[in-house]
């Protein structure tokens, strides 16, 4: 494994041309396209299921099914592609700020851990702000996490828990372990999968001094997603609003995964030795010239991070 601290990583040369030619035709896209906050958030959304966005959507899963739960504020939907003989459950969590996204649409990625790993998978179908602000997304993903605790062995025939999302379901995967632990004593999830998460509202110097260029996401897409977020009070002080400032203490192993071309880079540089330095189990996989959440972008740079993302979630016990 490459150390994550050599400076070469960071290099802008250590990008190869592959991804510099995906990056380019994601900022060309992006850039062709009407500022996203011109438009109300469900607009938003709905232009992206419309593939304008920055990320390639796919075709749903013949193989998805889906449930219902009982949630804080109503009904909670969940996503569920299950693995022929399962050797354990992945609860995930989608990405989109907070703001934007759902369980639905990243189902040929997930499709890829139930067949590399044996896992079936469940994709929350959290509340979105500034609709349902903090802590509403939060508070689903919790009910979600112990509805799992209390039905794996009888729905899924194991008991072997993992978790994981991208970016803001990154964040949300974090704060549910960290709820599970302080509010009900639960520190059974076997290993976290967190992709270029969001651990900071306050946000880190990488998205501060990253500024106006889009390449999936800028400076100024995160502070609006953190002012959605909070848009019914918090401070970001609060370790369950910024995980980073919690006591990580009897986190499962995690692997935190992200680019170099990320203005989340620090959020994950930061929490990776933070999550060390409370005794756990950190990998950190930083990838030369990445984008913001890569593994949505077909190349040879994708498929490195998500044999990085099996070989991990096949480890964990």
């Amino acid at each position: 494994m490459r150390n994550p601290l050599d400076p070469k990583l960071y290099d802008p040369a250590s990008c190869d041309a592959e991804t510099r030619a995906i990056n380019a035709d994601i900022i060309a896209k992006l850039d062709a396209l009407p500022d996203q906050w011109d438009f109300a958030p469900a607009i938003i959304r709905e232009n992206r299921k419309a593939g304008k966005g920055a990320f390639p959507l796919g075709p749903p899963s013949p193989r998805a099914t889906s449930a219902e739960i009982d949630g804080p504020g109503g009904r909670i939907a969940l996503r569920i592609i299950e693995a022929d003989d399962p050797r354990g459950v992945y609860l995930h969590m989608h990405g989109g700020g907070w703001v934007l996204g759902g369980a639905e649409e990243q189902d040929q990625r997930l499709e890829r851990i139930v067949d590399a790993c044996g896992l079936s998978v469940i994709s929350v179908e959290y509340r979105l702000s500034p609709e349902h602000p903090y802590p509403a997304a939060p508070d689903d993903c919790e009910r979600a996490a112990l509805w799992l605790i209390e039905n794996a062995r009888r729905r899924f025939g194991t008991e072997r828990l993992t978790i994981g999302g991208e970016s803001a379901g990154a964040h949300l995967a974090v704060v549910t372990l960290l709820r599970l632990r302080r509010r009900h004593g639960f520190s059974g999830f076997a290993a976290a999968n967190l992709n270029a998460g969001c651990y900071d509202l306050a946000l880190t110097p990488s998205v501060r001094r990253w500024g106006a260029e889009k390449l999936v996401l800028n400076t100024r897409d995160i502070e609006t997603f953190v002012e959605h977020f909070l848009s019914a009070g918090g401070d970001p002080g609060d370790p369950d609003i910024s995980p980073i400032h919690a006591d990580l203490s009897g986190m499962p192993p995690a692997l935190f995964t992200i680019g170099t071309r990320d203005p989340l880079l620090d959020d994950s540089l930061f929490m990776a030795h933070r999550w060390a330095r409370e005794g756990n189990r950190a990998e950190l996989a930083v990838y030369p010239g990445a984008a913001h959440v890569f593994i949505a972008f077909p190349g040879k740079m994708a498929e490195r991070g998500f044999a990085r993302i099996h070989e991990f979630l096949n480890s964990a016990q």
